[in-house]
This record gives C-alpha cells, sequence and structure tokens, in this order.
C-alpha cells in the first residue's frame, strides 16, 4: 500500500462518515503507551492500538511536531516499539484500525495520545510548603522552579500542566493542593519547557513524595536507654501500636526525609519497629507515623514528639582542648615578656645616679682623696634588689677590701 494511501487513512474515514453512519464513535480504537506518555531521551515507548472488533492490524499517524518516517507506509500488528526516542517524536498521535465493513477499509481515528520527550533541558526542582506530610483536609503549596526561563511547566502525577512566571533570575510556579484526600496523595515531578517547543521537555526534577496524614490513630515513641544520654552513647528508638501497622516511619524535626522500618509483633501484643541510631551527638526531635503496605502514601497521627537530649557533649571536650592549645603557649610567652620587662627595669635603676632609695654613706677622710663607697637599697615591685655602685669620678685604683650594709 502506497504511503498516501496509510496517511490518509484515517481523514478518508471522515470524508466517507456520511454515507456510512453506523460506523460511530464506538467503533474507534484506542491507543495507548506503555510504560507511559512521558519518556526519556534514548528510552523506548510502545504504542498499542486495540479495537473492540478484534482485527489487530493499525496504522499511526503524527499531528504535530516533526515528522517520524518510520511511522508512513507501514502496517502494524497489535504494537509498535518506538525508539530510542528522540526530541523529534515528541507529539500527538492517533491510530486507525482496519475495518473490514468500511468504504475506506479503516475504522475511525482513536484517542489522542501525547508522547512527551525529558532531558531536552536542565532538570527544575520542587518544594512542598510548609512540607510534604499533608494533615487530611488541609492544603499544600507545590513550587516549581529553575534557573531556566521556563515558560510552562508540568507537574506529572495527574500530570497537571501549569503556566509558569517568568523572572530575571529564571522561573516558578505555585500550585495550591487541596482539601488534602488520599487521591491526592503519591509521587510528583516537575518538568519545564518553552512555548515554542510544548512536547519537548526538561530533565524531570528529583521526585517529591506528598503523605496524607492523620487517617489513623498515633503510635507511641520511646528510647532505649532513655531519651537522655551521654554524648557518644548509642541510641535506639522504638515505634509501637495496637494497630496492626506493616510499617512505621521515623522522622527528624526539620527534615524532609525519613527512615523507615517494617513492623513485627512484640512479646506484649503490640506491632513494634526498633531504629538504632548509633552513637548520639546531640539533641535533636523525632516523631513517628504508622502506615499499611498496600497505601504507603496514607500515614497515621504522628506520635508524640520525643526530644533525645545529650549531656556532657564532646564537643565542648574539643573546644576546651582547643583553647588550650592556644592559651598555654600564649601564657609561656607572656610569663617570658614580663621577665624580659622586669629584668630591663632593673638595669634602669642600677644606672640611675640619683636612685630614689634609702642610702647610707661611709665616709673616712675628706681631706683624702679616697674614693667614697655607696651601697643602695632599691625596692622594686618585682624584685628586691642590693647594689654597690662606686661613683665613676672617684673610681679607687684597688678595688675596696670591705663592704657593708
Amino acid at each position: 500500500m502506497s504511503l498516501m494511501v496509510i496517511s490518509m487513512a484515517c481523514v478518508g474515514f471522515f470524508l466517507l462518515q456520511g454515507p456510512w453512519p453506523h460506523v460511530g464513535g464506538q467503533d474507534k480504537p484506542f491507543l495507548s503507551a506503555w510504560p507511559g506518555t512521558v519518556v526519556s531521551e534514548g528510552q523506548h515507548v510502545t504504542l498499542q492500538c486495540r479495537f473492540r472488533l478484534g482485527f489487530n492490524e493499525f496504522s499511526l499517524s503524527k499531528e504535530d511536531g516533526m515528522p517520524v518516517p518510520e511511522l508512513y507506509n507501514r502496517i502494524f500488528q497489535n504494537s509498535f516499539l518506538m525508539g530510542p526516542v528522540t526530541p523529534a517524536h515528541a507529539g500527538t498521535y492517533r491510530c486507525c484500525s482496519s475495518h473490514p465493513h468500511s468504504p475506506t477499509g479503516w475504522s475511525a481515528p482513536s484517542n489522542p495520545v501525547v508522547i512527551m520527550v525529558t532531558g531536552v533541558h536542565r532538570k527544575p526542582s520542587l518544594l512542598a510548603h510548609p512540607g510534604p506530610l499533608v494533615k487530611s483536609g488541609e492544603t499544600v503549596i507545590l513550587q516549581c522552579w529553575s534557573d531556566v526561563r521556563f515558560e510552562r511547566f508540568l507537574l506529572h502525577e495527574d500530570p497537571l500542566r501549569l503556566v509558569g512566571q517568568l523572572h530575571d533570575a529564571g522561573s516558578q510556579v505555585n500550585y495550591s493542593m487541596g482539601p488534602m484526600t488520599p487521591a491526592l496523595a503519591g509521587t510528583y515531578r516537575c518538568f519545564g519547557s518553552v512555548t515554542h517547543l510544548p512536547y519537548e521537555l526538561s530533565a524531570p526534577g528529583d521526585p517529591l513524595d506528598i503523605m496524607v496524614i492523620g487517617l489513623y490513630g498515633k503510635p507511641s515513641l520511646s528510647a532505649q536507654p532513655g531519651p537522655t544520654v551521654q554524648a557518644g552513647e548509642n541510641v535506639t528508638l522504638s515505634c509501637s501500636s495496637r494497630s496492626l501497622f506493616d510499617i512505621y516511619h521515623l522522622s527528624r524535626e526539620a527534615e524532609a526525609r525519613e527512615l523507615r522500618l517494617t513492623a513485627v509483633r512484640s512479646i506484649n501484643g503490640t506491632f513494634q519497629a526498633d531504629f538504632p541510631l548509633g552513637p548520639a551527638n546531640h539533641g535533636v526531635t523525632y516523631r513517628c507515623f504508622g502506615s499499611f503496605r498496600d497505601s504507603p502514601y496514607e500515614w497515621s497521627d504522628p506520635s508524640d514528639p520525643l526530644l533525645v537530649s545529650v549531656t556532657g557533649n564532646s564537643r565542648h571536650l574539643h573546644v576546651l582542648t582547643g583553647t588550650s592549645v592556644v592559651i598555654i603557649p600564649f601564657a609561656i610567652l607572656l610569663f617570658f615578656l614580663l621577665h624580659r620587662w622586669c629584668a630591663n627595669k632593673k638595669n634602669a635603676a642600677v644606672m640611675d645616679q640619683e636612685p630614689a632609695g634609702k642610702r647610707t654613706v661611709n665616709r673616712e677622710d675628706s681631706d683624702e682623696q679616697e674614693p667614697q663607697e655607696v651601697t643602695y637599697a632599691q625596692l622594686d615591685h618585682c624584685v628586691f634588689t642590693q647594689r654597690k655602685i662606686t661613683r665613676p669620678s672617684q673610681r679607687p685604683k684597688t678595688p675596696p677590701t670591705d663592704t657593708s650594709m
């Protein structure tokens, strides 16, 4: 069959629909994509065309974007594996199934399937305000933002298309979701796109799990050996309840991530999970939640908060040790400088010709030109010194034989 015949098969059906009224909407096939309509660049996607009359031959057409040559002039059986996917594969697809009772031999066009190719731009970021744990009936704000100037964002869980707000630093969009129900809980991703290429998306943002809490009664949280421990001591937190929870979730205050463990039945009839935290270094507040395996996004009320406090923090010892390393050499240097200063001051006192201290003069004969010997007592605030000083003008020829104080 020629290229023209297959590519115009679905169009020809509409031209002949008037004289063939019994082939209506219920006679069109159903087109689906597996594993989904959002495909990473370089991956594969399977397009499957199903018809209720049981005919399994079909053709594919692409309505927008760049043409895909491998679709045309071909008839497929049941499904078509498309890939490795490139940005050219992004667009809207329909299928027509073979129909022996149709004048054209083809059914009406199927439902449209939009294939979006991701990885064309850098990934945006997705945040939840005030946080990803949302109480049943309350509202959460999902904020998708990027330093790339995207005109549109896509929240992939519904999926939901949102118009972005451009600014100098990039773009962002805020989406208010609520009142919160179990149907709205799940894992969300954010994508960005530009206006002229709406189906070529950025790389997916990191996944964000939105949990609905408050659907079941709260569990209990305790600490072993206790809520107050020594620095470096190992701590284990136990979350328990009489409800048949399959999984327990432990979260730290002001942190989005959580630890999860499978619940086990304890000897006292409760269902419990023990979280070994290792050595404690600083105080942290914890809460725990319970959930069931078949509804992982639906959690219980939070347990009462538990503050694990630490005494004798090793960080204080490190501070003291570091301070000592600085202070001890400084004290030694200060002592050395003070010693030098006192010594210099004593030397200055010796050289002074008119000392301020008390003095005693021994004079034998004023007529003889004998040297005058003077002994001074100098009281200094650093040290008590005793010196014998001879005047330079009356220096004796021989050393004195006797001194007195």
